[in-house]
């Protein structure tokens, strides 16, 4: 079956008015493209991405949808573009020209597929569920990730350089704390290199749906991996399922997240976890370091080892 792709060219000003206008005809789903960038305010809900670098923004937008192919063009064009004359009246729309191209079923949903491939983080053998495992493969340990609306699937620098320091100071038996658990990519593997049990917590709800599947196609037993929806910086309801999980504290605490927002949850890490215990930090940009060496040492831990790999680092630093 073919698609219709429709792309409106407009400004960043009219994104709003634009998908509004769309929905009244009928067309909810939009695609919108912009260089506008991540405010600070939004790089908070991104625990565990990595902020990407953008081109200079020219507050312009495309905004796209789509239809089947039995829908008329000529009609639908002339739909949108008298609607979006309507919107002139009101606000800047720039151009508001619309392009059109053909789309067919196996090119929009599959063929991003072709970019992601099973890789190896050491001794770890990471695949994408529609791969399978080479028979001469002797990786000790295989995990079933697929990328999605959550972030983590163990491709970027920051979440492998977590990855290694995770394997290097885990031992049996431990109880570790994982903020911005996303996919949950590092509680699994703390649990398959022998943790007792971990506690995932997260501000995004899109994990939801991530983890249960990752949980699913790793054999994980939700039990010895439950997560709550909750910022463990300043949320006291997070913070008590925290300790409940683990009265005692943890053993381990991972966070792979920015280092602006690390210099906030550095204190929370400090209070949830055991005197002697462990903080694996990664997601520190290049020139960034500073930010969060000073609430290491303010917090009162002592820092074990700092690693690089590419532009980012990771720091491992102990509990007092």
């Amino acid at each position: 079956m073919q698609w219709i792709k429709y792309t409106i060219h407009t400004t960043e000003e009219a994104e709003d008015l634009v998908t509004d206008a769309l929905s009244v005809l009928g067309y909810d789903s939009v695609e919108i493209e912009d260089k506008a960038p991540i405010s600070f305010e939004e790089q908070t809900g991104l625990f565990g991405d990595v902020v990407p670098e953008m081109p200079e923004d020219d507050h312009l937008a495309d905004i796209s949808f789509y239809t089947e192919d039995t829908e008329d063009t000529e009609t639908v064009i002339a739909k949108v573009t008298a609607a979006l004359e309507g919107l002139r009246e009101f606000i800047d729309i720039g151009e508001g020209t619309i392009v059109t191209s053909v789309t067919e079923d196996e090119d929009w949903v599959n063929n991003w597929k072709q970019y992601f491939h099973q890789f190896t983080v050491d001794d770890i053998l990471i695949i994408p569920s529609w791969e399978e495992v080479e028979p001469e493969n002797d990786a000790a340990m295989v995990l079933r990730i697929d990328p999605g609306t959550a972030f983590g699937t163990g491709k970027h620098d920051t979440t492998q350089l977590a990855i290694r320091a995770l394997r290097k100071y885990i031992k049996a038996g431990d109880a570790v704390l994982d903020i911005g658990t996303g996919s949950g990519i590092l509680g699994i593997v703390a649990l398959k290199s022998g943790a007792g049990k971990v506690f995932g917590t997260d501000i995004d709800t899109n994990i939801l749906t991530a983890i249960e599947d990752n949980f699913r196609k790793n054999d994980i037993d939700p039990v010895t991996f439950p997560y709550v929806i909750g910022n463990i910086i300043d949320d006291e309801d997070t913070k008590a399922a925290a300790r409940m999980i683990s009265p005692e504290g943890y053993d381990i605490c991972t966070a792979n997240i920015i280092a602006e927002i690390l210099k906030d949850i550095t204190p929370a890490a400090f209070e949830q976890l055991k005197p002697g215990g462990i903080f694996i930090t990664s997601g520190i940009l290049d020139g960034h370091e500073g930010v969060l060496e000073e609430a290491l040492e303010k917090a009162g831990m002592a820092i074990v080892e700092r690693t690089r790999m590419g532009d980012w680092y990771s720091y491992v630093a102990r509990k007092a």
